[in-house]
Formats: structure tokens, sequence, C-alpha cells
């Protein structure tokens, strides 16, 4: 945002950056729950090969963005055409046998930890190559003229491995049903659970639950709200941290470049994914599902409460500080989005979890799609008001991610 001068003022960032973020959520939040639909119609492969195939494209285009707008249609192209979160949380819970889908789920989780790991990895280590390697690229090649084309384009190559590992991924919708090619209602009845006869081969349960509208279904509902409201506050979250670890202390930040902030969310990242893979499965074999979502909620409050005093610490102490309380947080909201899901995925039978985890994303996008713009204005908002009497700004700005 910095290098795309749209900003007037450094404090202004924020507010200019959310928008960006917010951008993929509104194109996702148009037609996740389409994606679902196709997904229970055709498969979950097909819909995971064409996300796949969309993040190769926009997100190739976004690192060559030169204007703010180009940044935000790119990005929120890519959101439209990006239908992977729900089919991938229904092919999780589909691949895996029943006493598994606890370890199943968790790896979609892990994904988002290992994104934490290589992802600010390469934004850090490969934005603006021509300035932090100048003997290695040049100022007139395409990454002088472009410097966040390197980053993007090697998560396109990332992409690139995975679309064609998707030629030998099984396809884990099985029918159960009969459904007539190229009926519209057959579509409408997987999402608002008509008495059509798209369940007339079920099992007598799952017959009973399909026809059940998936919005009358509570357990799935309560569930999806209580996911919205902590991907709103998880989003906000993300957003504001590094914006607020890059600025200067007399903002209130803490005056860390972005490789320092690469480095705390790699380590946060490949903390969360020994979590998930070791601790989390044995957790829940105990204890079950809501105890440690309860407890995980509980503690993300008491936590973030600590992160205004951080700006007094300096050397060690600061880096001991923002890792363990990056780690811990990353932990706790992965915990939660991992019940969310299994709660989820369990509520429905397999013909509606397409259009469930459809459902569920584009109420979460929407969520998503507030958190970034609305933290930013936050975030710019706090770094103006340092001086309050009452709360300072950043005292605001972490208590506002508690909700």
């Amino acid at each position: 945002i910095r290098d795309l001068n749209v900003a007037e003022r450094e404090e202004d960032i924020g507010y200019y950056a959310g928008f960006v973020g917010a951008a993929y959520m509104f194109g996702r939040t148009l037609t996740a729950v389409l994606w679902g639909v196709v997904a229970d119609k055709y498969g979950r492969k097909p819909v995971i090969v064409i996300s796949i195939l969309s993040v190769i494209i926009f997100n190739t285009l976004f690192g060559l963005s030169t204007t703010y707008w180009m940044a935000i249609a790119t990005r929120a192209l890519l959101g439209f055409l990006c239908g992977l979160l729900g089919p991938i949380k229904a092919y999780a819970s589909e691949v895996c046998r029943k006493e598994h889908q606890a370890l199943g789920l968790s790896l979609v989780t892990s994904s988002r930890a290992i994104a934490l790991v290589v992802g600010p990895a390469i934004g850090g280590f490969l934005a603006q190559p021509a300035t932090k390697y100048p003997n290695i690229f040049s100022e007139n090649s395409i990454f002088g003229r472009f410097p966040y084309f390197l980053p993007s384009f090697a998560i396109s190559v990332i992409a690139i491995a995975a679309f064609v590992a998707c030629f030998w991924l099984p396809e884990t919708l099985h029918m159960h049903h009969d459904v007539e090619d190229g009926s519209v209602e057959s579509l409408e009845a997987s999402l608002s659970g008509s008495d059509s006869d798209v369940n007339a081969k079920a099992t007598e349960e799952s017959e009973v639950t399909s026809k059940r509208s998936l919005f009358t279904n509570w357990p799935l509902m309560a569930s999806i709200t209580v996911y919205c409201i902590f991907s709103l506050h998880d989003t906000a979250y993300a957003e504001i941290f590094s914006l607020w670890a890059v600025s200067a202390k007399k903002y209130g930040g803490l005056s860390f470049s972005s490789q320092d902030v690469g480095m705390v969310l790699s380590i946060s990242g490949f903390g969360v994914l020994v979590f998930q893979l070791l601790f989390y499965p044995p957790v829940v074999k105990r204890l079950g599902y809501i105890t440690p979502f309860r407890a995980a909620a509980v503690l993300s409050i008491a936590l973030l409460a600590t992160y205004p005093f951080m700006t007094n610490l300096s050397g060690f102490m600061l880096q001991l500080a923002v890792n363990s309380a990056s780690l811990l947080k990353n932990v706790f909201a992965a915990t939660i989005m991992t019940a969310c899901n299994i709660l989820q995925n369990i509520a429905v039978p397999q013909e509606q979890r397409g259009a469930a985890n459809g459902i569920s994303v584009t109420a979460m996008s929407i969520f998503k799609a507030i958190a970034p713009a609305g933290g930013g204005a936050i975030f710019s908002w706090a770094q103006k008001h340092q001086d309050l009497p009452l709360l300072p700004g950043t005292s605001i700005l972490f208590r506002a991610t508690l909700h």
C-alpha cells in the first residue's frame, strides 16, 4: 500500500490496506454458496481444481498490480472464483473414517498454520528483490518494476504444483440419491431441503435431515454463528497485528521490520502445526470438542489484553513476549476453528455438506470482509489518539478485537 502511493500519511496505510483484504472476502461472499451447491451436485474435485486454477491466475495478477484499484479488483476476482474452503472442509470429513474426522479437519486448519510459516517467509524475503538483492535482480527487470511480483509468482508456482497433484485426488462425493441432470430444482433442493425425490435412496435418518431446510437446522446455524463471530475477531487481529508490529513506537507500535514480522508469524505457524498434528487429536479424544473450544475462547480474551503493554519492552524480552503471545493466540484460534468445522460437518448428512459449508463460508466471508476494513480503520484512528487519558489508542485497538 505504501508503494502504491494511495495513502497520504503513514497513519492512513492501515485504512487502505483493510479494503484490499476485504475485497477478497467480498468476492467470496457472492459465490460461496453456489460453489457449495456445485460441489454437492458435481463433486468436490472439480471445484477444488477450478479454485486452485483461479489462485494461479489472479494471485499472479495481484503481484503485477500498479494501482490501488487493480489490487482490489484482482483480490475480489480471486475471492469470486475461488470456492475452495467449503468443499475442502466437506472433503476432509468424508475422506477420513469417523474416528479420524478430528484429525482430518485439524489438517484443514493446519493448512492455515503452514501458510503462516510459508507465507510470511515468502513475502518477507522475496518482496522488493531488486532492493534487497541488487546483485541478482536488476532495477530494470520485471522484479524491479513490480517489486511484489516475485512473492506472488512463488505462491503461484506452489499452486501449480497443487493443481497437478489434483489429478490424483480421489472424489469423495457418493451419490445416494437420484438427481435429474440439469435440474435447477435438484440444486435448490440440496440447499433448501425441499420435498423432492432428491433423497429417495438415502438412509431414513439422512432423508429426514436432508428434507429439513439447512436454515432451520439449529445445531448447524449455532455453529455457523459462533464461527462467524470468531472469524470477525481473528481476521481483525491478523489484519491489525502486522500493521501494529511495523508501526513506529511513537504510534504505539513495535518498530519491527517486515522480516521481524515474518519470523514471528512463521514461528507461530510452525507451533500451531505441531499442536494440530500431535496434541489436538488426543485432547479432543479425552475432553471432546466443546471444552477445549470454550477454554481457548476465554484465554484469548485474557491474552489480547496484554498486547498494549508490549510496547514498553525491548530487546530479547520484547521478542520473547511477542513470539509467545502470537503462538498462543494462533493455537487458540486453531482450536476454535477446528471445533467449529467439525460441529458444522456432523450437523448435516453428506449430501448437504457442500451446501452447508457454502452457507458457512458465505456468512463467514461477510464478517471477514468487514474485519479488515473495520480493523484498518480502527488502527488508523488509534494511531492518531495515543494520548487519550482513559484508554490509549493501542489499548482500544486490541480491546476492539475482543469482540
